[in-house]
């Protein structure tokens, strides 16, 4: 599928197998999740866009790309997405931070957003929504909506697990936005749980259940 990318890397494999295992404390879960994002986070901004400036270096003046435009948009998802924030400012420490809430309506299980505060200027900024679960996509579409919403025009979006159901549906309501997958899982189970999944990311980085 056009724009989105299952990585292969042997480091983010390794490091997804041990944030699989039931023993992997709560500090350990969140260091491998900063750990997975910083590599994720290289792969997807390597078209992120450059211009030449001038440099002074101890030898010579020399002309050296260095990233140009408005500065990234990192926006997790609450509250697992936080988990992620670290490994996007590792790499733009620049970068500026959104976030967005959503809960499931009790009746209906649709996503409803109760949170959202944004950079300003978002149509000039690429756009990294972060989630660390991808399970049916109702929330990451709502996430992505909302953030087109507000003007918003390069978005990517980064997720640890995935399962197929997710991945098929932002493909189809956002085929624009691309989308990066740590590991693409089997199934959802009744209980719309990725299979065979990590468990609740939230409750794994937070320490709650």
């Amino acid at each position: 599928m056009e724009n989105v990318f299952i990585m292969d890397h042997p480091l983010i494999q390794h490091k997804i197998t041990m944030l699989r295992d039931k023993n992997t404390g709560t500090n350990e879960f969140r260091k491998l999740v900063e750990e997975i994002g910083i590599l994720m986070g290289y792969e997807a901004l390597r078209d992120l866009p450059t211009e030449e400036v001038e440099v002074e270096t101890p030898l010579e003046t020399c002309m050296s790309p260095k990233i140009s435009g408005k500065k990234l948009a990192v926006i997790p998802v609450l509250r697992a997405g936080l988990g992620m924030v670290g490994s996007i400012l590792t790499l733009v420490p620049s970068a500026k931070v959104g976030h967005i809430g959503l809960y499931r309506e009790p009746g209906t299980h649709l996503p409803r957003e109760y949170y959202c505060k944004l950079p300003e200027a978002m149509e000039e900024r690429i756009a990294v929504i972060v989630d660390p679960m991808l399970a049916t996509g109702g929330s990451a579409v709502a996430a992505i909506d909302s953030v087109k919403m507000r003007g918003a025009k390069n978005i990517k979006f980064l997720c640890i697990i995935a399962a197929p159901d997710g991945v098929e549906r932002i493909h189809k309501d956002h085929p624009d936005v691309q989308l990066y997958v740590g590991h693409l899982d089997r199934e959802l189970n009744e209980n719309a749980y990725i299979c065979p999944g990590l468990g609740d990311a939230g409750d794994r980085i937070f320490g709650t259940k």
